[in-house]
């Protein structure tokens, strides 16, 4: 059998407005900082109240060989 599906969560949430114009560029960057990691799921989350919009990615990975 192969080695573990994922070995990592890394988890990138805000509520305002202006982090989540920037969470494209945060996720490029910590993937870019992080080489030795393989994305190998994720799963985008949004919810919201009558005042608040919260937007979650969560990035499932592993440790390259």
């Amino acid at each position: 059998m192969g080695g573990p599906v994922f070995s990592g969560i890394k988890v990138f949430s805000t509520t305002l407005a202006r982090d989540r114009e920037n969470m494209g560029e945060n996720i490029t960057k910590w993937i870019k900082d992080n080489p030795n990691v393989e994305i190998v799921d994720k799963i985008v989350t949004q919810s919201s109240d009558k005042e608040f919009h919260c937007l979650t990615i969560t990035l499932f990975y592993r440790q390259r060989s």
